[in-house]
């Protein structure tokens, strides 16, 4: 059996040292838990030991179960096993805090999830002084709940209302604010921190938790006590059912987990607690969270589609061209990252205002303490902004980031290739334009490669890192390094008409202005949109980016594809662009109209333009429409190559445009719908709405063959 932990006992205490052998943290398995029962369950029968004492041998003092653990098993448990799955860890911490000896966590490094279960079953919480010792219970971030104590004993601890902020907000927690909150009952230097802990069980402590003592009572927290307990509970849920909707089952357990464990003894709790924990494992929700926004992210940026075999590269120096909203925010990023940078445009102002986006945020940084005002001094100095290409002499890479023009970006690229090495690579930053066209103007098309940030690029994670037909395996791997120095998480995708973002963002705007067209009332679009969890309307996001930006894309494909199809939204864009003036936010007003000083609202205009119809769709088959063209979209993109991986195409829509993360993303939905019930659906919304939503014929065949898409 591997080793995951060691033990030593002197003067009556047993320190027990968790250090799983071959791995860089500490994380709950069986295996783990039948270590560390054995190594209690033995303390426990020592006569010779008073007290017991458990720490890290590694940086961090203990993570949750392992993600990928979950993923791969939870799909396949049944509920009576999940609950037994949850039970083991819960019987362990129980074992810890009834075994009639105090028992100190002394945390060098973060606890988080299990790792702070663990420690709450101590008697004694110790935490060091350190910015990356931070304590938390992250599970609701993944779909789940604590699973081995934690919604039953923090309110124990510290009152309801203080546990729930902790549960439901999923944060982790800085020393001094979990001292303040309770969270941990002292904090020492990193280096005191197992000399305070045996100083502690030298007092000879009550072991017996308060909990376990007749008369116990829940603390009361900021005034909750003032209502009724269920009447505190109802208004927590119809908050929770306000912000989360019907989607995302863990907050609400988590919830009725605390409602119900204040209300009886800690075990009966704690029963409680694990059967809410085995329909959230076992419900697809929590797999199809983990699966891409944790495990799949996690290996896109570790490198899942980097090229083999191809020496790392690393970024000194970037050269910018295009010093507007994108630029300027790709120029922050790369200073942050430590990369020196030239941001150039057509004019020294523009140049310098592209400068100063970043000193805007560095200044909001430098206010709310994140940063020091030294080192956002040093940040603006690596950006050097300019109208001279030679500046750009010594750069490893350009991103270019200028208007959305063929023939612009083609002046700029030739300008720069004049100036730049023979072995710079250079990226568009472009969303629609095809890669391989942009890459004739360059020279050297083999080292020409897309970057597709997303807006504000400073906030978004995504980069779609898109190959032209000619772009060879050497650019992309420096490509994705960049990204990787940046800290952004990539997809590669292959070249084609609005890559893959673009490209299938398009048809949720498009469809949106559809069902305006067919008459369906705008209220119920939008609503069903948020319902659904996107996290704005198709029509708000269309006055956001402008209705002139989708016409433009759509006349300009007419014009290069003789076999693209006008879709009959554009009717409604051209009303609104070319008749009502009405072009979106910056233009004044589109679909919504933006009062000063007050709240935006749907345009009540709208109504005399697209009137509603006398029999109004359910919000239910307004949610499908919405959620199933992207999701249709996203296979045909599979299906063309245009997508390399599955994954890709559910981070990318997770992460580009906010498609709700409780579908894992748009080909997660699909097998999360069930592939026989999804084509099925899709061959009814054909009859119905059109062709667009005919499933393709690799659907068909996965639906009949009882197939998934191959992760």
């Amino acid at each position: 059996m591997a080793q995951y932990l060691t033990t030593q006992t002197a003067d009556g205490v047993l320190t027990l040292t968790l250090d799983a052998q071959g791995a860089a943290v500490n994380t709950v398995s069986p295996e783990w838990i039948e270590a560390v029962t054995a190594a209690i369950e033995a303390a426990k029968a020592d006569t010779a030991v008073s007290g017991i004492v458990i720490t890290s041998a590694k940086p961090g003092f203990m993570a949750g179960a392992d993600l990928n653990y979950i993923l791969e098993h939870g799909k396949a448990m049944q509920p009576a096993e999940a609950f037994a799955f949850s039970q083991r860890a819960t019987r362990l911490h129980r074992l810890i805090e009834t075994c009639g000896k105090p028992v100190v966590a002394a945390m060098t490094g973060f606890a988080l999830g299990g790792g702070y279960e663990l420690a709450l079953a101590c008697t004694y919480r110790i935490l060091a002084d350190d910015p990356k010792a931070v304590v938390g219970l992250p599970e609701v971030n993944v779909g789940l709940l604590p699973g081995s104590g934690g919604t039953q004993r923090l309110p124990r601890m510290v009152g309801v209302q203080k546990a729930l902020e902790v549960l439901l907000e999923g944060r982790s927690y800085p020393p001094l604010e979990a001292l303040r909150l309770g969270l941990v009952d002292l904090v020492e230097p990193v280096g005191d921190v197992l000399a305070a802990a045996k100083a502690w069980l030298a007092t000879n402590p009550d072991p017996v938790r308060t909990w376990d003592k007749k008369g116990f009572s829940i603390p009361e927290s900021d005034g909750l006590l003032k209502q009724t307990t269920a009447g505190y509970f109802t208004v927590a849920t119809a908050k929770l059912r306000a912000k989360y909707g019907d989607n995302y089952p863990a907050p609400i357990a988590i919830l009725t987990c605390v409602f119900e464990g204040v209300q009886v003894p800690l075990d009966k709790g704690l029963l409680v607690e694990s059967r809410h924990f085995a329909h959230l494992i076992t419900d697809p929700v929590s797999r199809n969270i983990i699966r891409t926004t944790f495990v799949n992210k996690g290996a896109a940026e570790k490198g899942a589609r980097r090229p083999v075999g191809v020496p790392k590269a690393t970024v000194a120096k970037v050269g910018i061209l295009g010093a507007g909203m994108m630029g300027a925010g790709i120029a922050y990023v790369s200073a942050k990252a430590g990369i020196d940078v030239v941001l150039l445009d057509a004019s020294l102002a523009a140049a310098e205002k592209g400068k100063a986006y970043s000193a805007r945020i560095l200044a909001k940084e430098v206010e709310k303490g994140r940063t020091s005002q030294d080192k956002a001094d040093a940040l603006l100095a690596r950006i050097t902004p300019t109208v001279d290409y030679a500046d750009l002499a010594g750069v490893d890479l350009v991103v270019e980031a200028v208007f959305e023009d063929t023939a612009i970006k083609a002046d700029v690229t030739r300008q720069a290739q004049t100036v730049i090495g023979d072995t710079a690579v250079f990226a568009s930053n472009t969303s629609t334009l095809p890669i391989t066209q942009l890459a004739e103007a360059f020279a050297r098309p083999e080292d020409f490669i897309g970057l597709h940030f997303f807006s504000p690029v400073e906030r978004m994670a995504l980069v779609e890192v898109i190959l032209g037909r000619k772009t060879r395996p050497e650019a992309l791997a420096r490509a994705l390094d960049y990204v990787a120095q940046i800290r952004k998480t990539p997809i590669v995708v292959n070249d084609s008409r609005g890559f893959y973002t673009s490209r299938v963002f398009q048809t949720f705007i498009h469809e949106g202005m559809e069902l305006l067209r067919e008459g369906v009332s705008p209220a119920l679009i939008e609503n069903a949109a948020r319902q659904a969890g996107m996290p704005v309307g198709p029509l708000a996001v269309t006055d956001e980016v402008t209705l002139e930006l989708p016409i433009k894309i759509v006349r300009q494909t007419e014009s290069e594809d003789p076999d693209f199809r006008r879709p009959t939204s554009m009717e409604v864009m051209e009303t609104m662009v070319d008749t009502l003036g009405r072009p979106g936010r910056r233009g004044g007003g589109g679909f919504y109209d933006y009062p000063e000083g007050g709240r935006k609202r749907l345009w009540p205009g709208l109504a005399e333009h697209f009137p509603p119809a006398a029999v109004q769709p359910s919000p239910a088959e307004v949610k499908k429409r919405l959620l199933y063209i992207q999701a249709l979209e996203t296979a045909r993109c599979l299906e063309e190559q245009v997508l390399t991986h599955p994954a890709d195409g559910d981070l990318g829509s997770v992460l580009g445009w906010g498609f709700p993360s409780w579908a894992g993303g748009t080909l997660s939905l699909i097998e999360t719908v069930g592939l026989p019930e999804f084509v099925a659906d899709c061959d009814r919304m054909a009859q119905a709405y059109g062709t667009r939503f005919a499933p393709t014929d690799k659907l068909r065949a996965m639906a009949d063959a009882g197939k998934g898409f191959d992760w």
